[in-house]
Order: C-alpha cells, then sequence, then structure tokens
C-alpha cells in the first residue's frame, strides 16, 4: 500500500523554482555584461530576499522545509550512507542531500554579498563598495568572480547528478515532489502543513524579506 503526503508545502516550492529561475539568470547577465549588469543586480537582490525566507522558513516552514527535520549530525549522515537509518530519513532532504542543501545556502549567501562588494572597475560596482576599503573589495571581487562562482556551479553540477542517479539508479523521482508537493511512500508519515493560513505567512515573510533587501539597498545608494 502506498500513502501520498504532502511533503513540500507550496512556499518551499516557490523558494526552489523561483531561486532556479534567478539563478540562471545571475549566470546569463554575468555573461552578457553590459546593461545586462543592472538585471544581475537585481537578481542579486531577489536571491538575497529569497535565501533570507528559507532561512525564516526553515524554523515557520511546513514539518519537511524545517532544519530540524532533515539536519543530520555526522552519525546521522554515516547510519545512511551505511544503510542503517530509520524509514523517515528519505522523506524530505536525506542527510547527503541535506548537506548538499545547506551547502548551496551559504555559498549563495557568501557569493551575493561578494558581489555586494564587488567592483569591476568598468560600468558596475555593489552597493557597499563606497563603504569598505579597496583591499577588501578586491578580495571580494576576487572571490566572486575566480572561487565563489566555481563553486556554486560545482554545487549545482553535484545536484543534477544526484537527481539523475536517484532517478536512474533508485527509480526515485525527487523533481516530481518539488511540482506537486506529493511523495508516494510505503510508510505513514508527517505531512507538512500547506493550508491557506501558511502560505498567507509564507507571503507575508518574503514580502518582508524582500522591503527589508530593497530598502537597505535603496539606504546604502543614497
Amino acid at each position: 500500500m502506498l500513502y501520498t503526503v504532502r511533503v513540500w508545502d507550496a512556499p518551499t516550492r516557490f523558494f526552489h523554482w523561483a531561486l532556479v529561475s534567478c539563478v540562471l539568470g545571475l549566470v546569463i547577465t554575468a555573461q552578457l555584461g553590459g546593461a545586462a549588469m543592472q538585471w544581475h543586480f537585481r537578481l542579486g537582490y531577489s536571491v538575497l530576499s529569497l535565501l533570507l525566507f528559507r532561512l525564516v522558513w526553515g524554523f515557520a516552514g511546513g514539518h519537511w522545509s524545517r532544519f530540524a527535520s532533515f539536519i543530520r549530525g555526522p552519525q546521522g549522515v554515516l547510519r545512511y550512507l551505511t544503510g542503517r537509518a530509520e524509514a523517515t530519513a528519505g522523506v524530505g532532504h536525506n542527510p547527503m542531500g541535506a548537506l548538499s542543501v545547506l551547502a548551496m545556502l551559504v555559498f549563495l549567501l557568501l557569493q551575493v554579498n561578494s558581489g555586494m562588494l564587488s567592483d569591476d572597475e568598468i560600468s558596475a560596482a555593489g552597493p557597499l563598495t563606497r563603504y569598505a576599503p579597496s583591499d577588501w573589495v578586491g578580495l571580494a571581487t576576487f572571490y566572486h568572480k575566480n572561487i565563489g562562482k566555481f563553486v556554486l556551479l560545482a554545487l549545482m553540477t553535484l545536484h543534477l547528478s544526484a537527481i539523475i542517479f536517484y532517478v536512474t539508479r533508485r527509480r526515485d523521482n525527487l523533481v516530481k515532489p518539488m511540482i506537486t508537493g506529493d511523495k508516494q511512500l510505503e510508510f505513514e508519515a508527517v505531512e507538512s502543513d500547506d493550508s491557506p493560513r501558511q502560505r498567507v505567512l509564507a507571503l507575508t515573510v518574503f514580502v518582508v524579506c524582500g522591503l527589508l533587501v530593497g530598502g537597505g539597498v535603496v539606504w546604502l545608494e543614497s
């Protein structure tokens, strides 16, 4: 018997696909340069708003979106790798997937913040550059262009590879639940709250995060 379980609430799914779209846009605009850099910055601010939202949603979101439901210590990771983990370890993010998610969040935050401190010395400079020493700006620019970008590309490649592995080897489609929200399980599991009230809460949190980022950028540039 299979059980249909709501694993990913709508706000988490929105975050995931919005982040994918913004990151793709950032890659494209960075390659185009010139006038496209205005959109590069706007997309960067959008990513920062999304990341702030996800940090809050990691405590206020549906059960499987909360950090407490998928962050495991070294022993939890080891049990998963050796096939000794509890059945619920793979309902949301499994322990290895959780490490990938955390790495992605951390390096995206680093990339966005280093971008705000970067200056290409041609036409694009982040809003924090006027407040920082030139050596800080130089370090941030170097990291943004030569380190952070490639770390994120490697993480994205690893993420896509893991999805392909699970689909082809384990017959586990990880993409479908992130579209529909539901997973078919062989056992009963806790469902994530995806009620209208929860969605209104998510919208409120995201609007506040967007206003904080937008207001902060306007203040820095004034």
